[in-house]
């Protein structure tokens, strides 16, 4: 009996689950290869020799694996900053589920937007062969990718290169702006709405994407954007650009938050102003992040989707024939804010 587990310095081989299951080493490959059925092995057979495999600690050979099949049934993942971010890596979660689903693991390597660490990275996955790559941004951008990336195994996730066929899979940001103008009409809002946020990211994709959805599915109902407040994506940013507002005599029937932190700043400064939320001032944001959840009342947000963008991104870079580009749904988070 091979004992793989306890220590043992050979490997468990195939041959040994056969031994171990009294059966040829060509039906336990079968077996375990998942050919099964396709063989007409008995399911009593099937049965003996997973459960010998699982008795000795059988591990499949990948690299031997790879030879046959020309998969080493790995993914490279470059990232700049997601790997590291508590909201952002939901991206990397979604993907890794949708890669274990398809008996594949991620291989993952963060930049810190380094265009060095970027190209080595690049040339590490591509000797080491994966069978595809995933290239990821924190935020959604329009980039130039490596020129080493190779167009036809690789997908660009949460990013877009316009000048290059390289499938990218993107939240809807335009129609998330939408869901959130129309969570404003359903309430009866029809004017005093008001943007807080402009985008700060160069190449930036979301807070003008947003701010299109949001315009025009206004004016579709009759309805102007009263006043935008230029202001970074930060608490601190929002609570001076609303104050500010307030101060000058602003008094918005609603205010349109471009992301969560932009919300808590307004929340703040409706409160000094004596405002509350949503009896004066109705409140939606975007992220749908933890931080939507933690303010009183809870802010409606339109959620960035990113696990089913990492998963849809693995599909993308598995499918011989994906699409040139995946625009995910952006769902409402229903909140306490508008009413």
């Amino acid at each position: 009996m091979v004992r793989a587990k306890s220590g043992s310095a050979r490997r468990a081989t195939l041959s040994d689950v056969a031994q171990a299951a009294g059966v040829s080493a060509t039906t336990a490959s079968y077996i375990l290869n998942g050919r099964a059925q396709q063989m007409r092995i008995a399911g009593d057979t099937e049965e003996r020799v997973r459960a010998a495999a699982e008795s000795i600690g059988y591990r499949p050979d990948r690299n031997a694996r790879s030879l046959r099949t020309s998969s080493t049934a790995a993914i490279g993942v470059i990232t700049d900053y997601v790997a590291s971010g508590m909201f952002s890596s939901r991206m990397l979660a979604g993907a890794n589920a949708a890669a274990l689903a398809a008996d594949h693991v991620l291989v993952i390597g963060e930049t810190d937007g380094d265009p060095r660490v970027t190209q080595l990275l690049v040339s590490e996955m591509l000797d080491r062969r994966v069978d595809g790559l995933l290239f990821v941004t924190r935020t959604s951008l329009r980039l130039t990718l490596p020129a080493e990336l190779p167009d036809d195994r690789t997908v660009a996730l949460n990013c877009v290169d316009d000048a290059r066929a390289v499938p990218s899979v993107l939240p809807d940001e335009v129609a998330g702006g939408r869901a959130a103008a129309q969570v404003l009409l359903d309430a009866g809002v029809r004017a005093g709405v008001v943007v807080v946020g402009v985008d700060p990211t160069p190449n930036a994709i979301a807070g003008p994407a947003r701010l299109e959805g949001i315009s025009g599915r206004l004016a579709e109902a009759g309805v102007g954007i009263a006043a935008v407040l230029d202001c970074d994506w930060t608490v601190d940013q929002a609570f001076a650009a609303v104050s500010a507002h307030l101060a000058a005599g602003g008094r918005p029937r609603a205010l349109v938050c471009l992301n969560d932190r932009i919300a808590m700043g307004a929340y703040q400064a409706l409160a000094e102003f004596g405002l509350t939320i949503p009896g004066d001032v109705a409140v939606v944001s975007f992220d749908g992040s933890e931080l939507a959840g933690w303010l009183r009342p809870k802010v409606v947000s339109v959620e960035l989707p990113f696990a089913a963008m990492g998963r849809r991104a693995v599909e993308l870079v598995l499918d011989p024939d994906p699409p040139s580009q995946v625009l995910v749904d952006m769902p409402v988070q229903a909140g306490a804010s508008v009413s």
